[in-house]
């Protein structure tokens, strides 16, 4: 079982319960790393844990919802050990798991319809990384 955390600030905070119930009635394991209400939310209070527990081994992928989706993508990728893409439909959301190895998609609650996020994170989760010469790009992206 594919074990996702999920987090973000307060313009993806709906997003992210929606998001959240579509996983947990899937059945994955799940962990919100917030926010946990819709007043104003700094996103790397969210971020920073989330990409922490990843790090670890704690979760296998992440979700993060803002505004622009930037904020977010741009915290997580300071982690060594993130790759974090900004997706705004489904084929950008394949191609960041096939071709990059992606370990958390990164929304635009503010840019994107709800349906659109869900869908996208659904390829998110079950593309696999195609690896190949795609393997060797992969790991010249760390410092």
């Amino acid at each position: 079982m594919l074990r996702v955390a999920i987090g973000g600030d307060h313009a993806g905070f709906e997003y992210k319960k929606a998001i959240l119930n579509y996983l947990q009635e899937q059945n994955y394991d799940t962990a919100d790393f917030g926010p946990y209400k819709p007043e104003s939310f700094d996103y790397p209070d969210s971020v920073h844990p989330l990409a922490t527990a990843i790090e670890a081994g704690k979760y296998d992928f992440g979700i993060l919802i803002c505004g622009s989706g930037n904020g977010v993508c741009m915290t997580a990728n300071h982690h060594q050990g993130i790759r974090a893409g900004l997706v705004w439909n489904t084929e950008i959301a394949e191609l960041i798991r096939l071709h990059n190895d992606a370990n958390i998609i990164c929304l635009p609650a503010r840019f994107i319809d709800l349906e659109l996020a869900i869908d996208c994170v659904k390829t998110f989760l079950k593309t696999e990384f195609e690896g190949g010469r795609h393997q060797r790009r992969v790991d010249k992206i760390a410092c």
